[in-house]
């Protein structure tokens, strides 16, 4: 069965943490893809997310690091190595979590997980089996469930389909929460060069979300975290295009988009009479045009580096169309509990409420977020990586850029989903442990009393295991 090698982490480390960043990676290898993807697009750029804010505002720090491949043995392989380094040995990790995990910040009854992710074998264990609201670190679980059903190179697309003669189109939400002006000028640009082929130059609009059903809002009500769930929106719904984080939504994700959409027609020749108006597309209708989104991978990265809530929805509503499900709340839940019971996980008290983990219904347990990170390294399952390539680095990248100053043991070795919601923090990734060995954690605390002192200590403990 094929191990980590220690040269193939140390390499990693390097390059995560250290200024001679380059020479290591000349010594580790290529960069993974969607890891330089992830990093170089969307946490440098900033590009626009619709996740909460997990950290803290702090100065900026260096660009983000690239992370050399590591190849992970199966999670479901023997369970009876054990670590040669005495540091990484269940015992010692007791005594170096114990003291940490019983910290007043994290509240009454934290729980944990670690693992060995070369092997499978648990090292330490607090409550692992235990179900706990989770936050946003459920979308580990999302992620996982959409690129199973679905695979890393699926493309969502937004269509517009037109009736006979041309006289009204249908612009057809297909649930791209990542759909912005730029490619909805284009969606417009290849829209009005096929109506002028056509001899058209004026048209109805109509738009389509009937993808989904159930009600738009989330449970949580109105929220500046996330948008109406629609199957079309332009921009996630933000009244300020060029916002990121949390931010004023509309109303009418749909309404505004097929707006935008008629302005943009107009602006190329297409004159749109009257307002438009939400429908369905007509039975005999025809394709007219198409954009897609970013595949897969790449959209799992976004969503997990910048933990955003939008994309996570979306995601998890793909899941449920893909396998026959009501694209709503209750059938996305069943989708990803499905799709995860193929990936043999242990579900046992398990709730998926919703895909972003804004929702205190979610369940979920340390054991199955780090059999989850396992299962992503999983040479058998590579099109899940993108489940590891997506977690923040601790210190350079999405929710954890203001965490871990630049001295701390963690910062560049530590990679992880963050999950925050009032009187609940969470942490789940990998760690580069003592010796090269690679790590897979979860923490999970509930009743916390502080925001920034949760995050403190969610943060020493990641570390510890680096340490």
């Amino acid at each position: 069965m094929p191990k980590v090698t220690t040269w193939q982490l140390a390499a990693g480390a390097a390059v995560a943490g250290l200024a001679l960043a380059a020479g290591a990676v000349a010594a580790a290898g290529p960069w993974d893809s969607g890891q330089r993807k992830a990093e170089k697009e969307w946490a440098v750029a900033h590009g626009r997310t619709g996740g909460v804010h997990h950290g803290r505002p702090a100065p900026r720090r260096p660009a983000p690091a690239p992370s050399a491949p590591v190849v992970l043995a199966a999670a479901d392989g023997p369970r009876t190595a054990s670590a040669k380094d005495p540091a990484t040995a269940p015992a010692d990790l007791a005594k170096a979590l114990g003291p940490l995990l019983g910290a007043p910040a994290l509240g009454p009854s934290p729980t944990a997980c670690v693992i060995d992710l070369g092997t499978g074998e648990r090292l330490y264990g607090k409550g692992a089996t235990a179900p706990m609201t989770p936050a946003s670190t459920v979308k580990i679980a999302t992620a996982a469930a959409a690129l199973t059903a679905l695979g890393p190179d699926h493309r969502i697309a937004t269509t517009v389909v037109a009736t006979a003669g041309a006289k009204e189109i249908t612009l057809v939400g297909g649930g791209d929460a990542t759909l912005d002006r730029g490619r909805l000028a284009t969606l417009a640009d290849r829209t009005a060069r096929a109506l002028r082929g056509r001899g058209a130059d004026a048209v109805r609009l109509v738009h389509d979300t009937s993808l989904y059903t159930g009600p738009l809002l989330h449970p949580i009500g109105p929220n500046d975290n996330i948008a109406p769930v629609s199957a079309l929106m332009v921009d996630q719904g933000r009244n300020d295009p060029r916002s990121t984080g949390a931010a004023t939504r509309t109303a009418d994700p749909a309404g505004e988009a097929a707006r935008v959409f008629a302005t943009m027609l107009e602006e190329r020749g297409v004159h749109v009479s009257g307002v438009p108006r939400p429908g369905r597309a007509a039975a005999e209708a025809v394709p007219l045009a198409q954009v897609l989104s970013d595949p897969l991978s790449a959209v799992v990265e976004r969503m997990l580096t910048s933990s955003d809530n939008d994309i996570a929805e979306s995601l998890a509503r793909q899941t449920a169309t893909a396998a026959g499900e009501k694209a709503d709340f209750a059938g996305a839940g069943r989708a990803v509990t499905a799709q995860l019971r193929r990936l043999q996980l242990p579900l046992a008290g398990t709730r998926f409420a919703d895909g972003s983990g804004l929702n205190r219904q979610d369940k979920v347990s340390a054991a199955l977020l780090t059999a989850l990170l396992a299962r992503s390294g999983d040479p058998a399952h590579p099109e899940l990586r993108p489940v590891l390539t997506g977690l923040p680095v601790a210190g350079f990248t999405g929710t954890l850029e203001n965490r871990y100053a630049p001295s701390s043991a963690g910062s560049g070795l530590v990679r992880a989903k963050t999950g925050t919601l009032t009187g609940v923090n969470t942490l789940a990734g990998t760690v580069v442990g003592p010796g090269g060995r690679l790590l897979g954690f979860a923490f999970l605390a509930g009743g916390t009393p502080s925001r920034g002192a949760a995050q403190d200590a969610l943060d020493r403990l990641a570390s510890a295991l680096a340490k």
